[in-house]
């Protein structure tokens, strides 16, 4: 009798000892009580009922979850891999449990799913520069989507944009060109303003006769310090130009 007794009482240990445990600050347990949703459970001791309660253990840590590579025609026809990074988190474990059998799997191919279709909306120029709206676009549309999964995501970022060579060496002309036109807007922009300024200078010079000799002296100067030969050809004054102009008049 007195061996029974022990064997009961170890057999009670037993079960006590399997139906309490310690959950860590990051975990909870999704209680059901014969087979109906209870409550949640944790962080800290906490005891399950034997043979009527059984618990299921959640992790609320923030998960990192790689998109695979992904195949996307752009708005513009042109064919891409794309591949991501999403993080998401657990914030109701009972709505994890409950809507949905597999949280994290399911989360992967709906990053997947929303990649591509997102992607496809836009121009390879805006997939290539714009990174940050369309990250946040994807993360917008699966944090609604998950919301009733229990799931918060929190950011998804584009890791790589994979091109063919073909693309690779088309994008490097069409840089080519963008670099060579911005040569020319630059060069453009320069002759006009020294022309502007030639302008000016050329205003004031004629309301003054005596610094245009001096333009003409610095210029002679200039040129006789420069050359190489010994013969220099003097060209004819501006101002000279007028009075001769009219003395030919009068002799004719």
């Amino acid at each position: 009798m007195t061996q029974f007794i022990i064997g009961i009482a170890v057999l009670i240990l037993i079960i006590l000892f399997y139906s309490f445990t310690i959950l860590r600050e990051y975990e909870r347990a999704v209680v059901f009580f014969l087979g109906r949703y209870r409550k949640v459970k944790g962080p800290g001791p906490t005891f399950i009922f034997p043979l009527v309660e059984t618990m299921i253990k959640m992790d609320t840590r923030t998960v990192v979850m790689d998109v695979p590579s992904q195949d996307v025609i752009s708005k513009d026809n042109v064919s891409v891999k794309v591949n991501a990074v999403v993080y998401f988190r657990t914030i109701h474990p009972e709505k994890a449990v409950i809507q949905v059998a597999d949280y994290q799997q399911a989360t992967s191919q709906l990053a997947q799913t929303t990649l591509r279709s997102v992607l496809g909306h836009h121009e390879l120029d805006d997939i290539l520069t714009e990174r940050d709206k369309l990250n946040k676009d994807i993360q917008e549309i699966l944090d609604e989507q998950t919301d009733a999964w229990g799931i918060k995501v929190s950011n998804v970022e584009i890791k790589h944009v994979d091109l063919n060579e073909s693309m690779i060496r088309a994008i490097a002309r069409q840089a080519e060109a963008e670099r060579e036109r911005r040569a020319k807007v630059i060069h453009a922009d320069g002759e006009l303003q020294a022309s502007e300024k030639l302008q000016q200078a050329a205003k004031i010079i004629s309301t003054q006769p005596q610094a245009l000799q001096l333009r003409y002296l610095q210029t002679m100067n200039d040129v006789a310090s420069e050359s190489k030969t010994n013969t220099i050809v003097f060209p004819l004054p501006i101002d000279l130009i007028g009075p001769l102009q009219d003395l030919l008049k009068k002799a004719s």
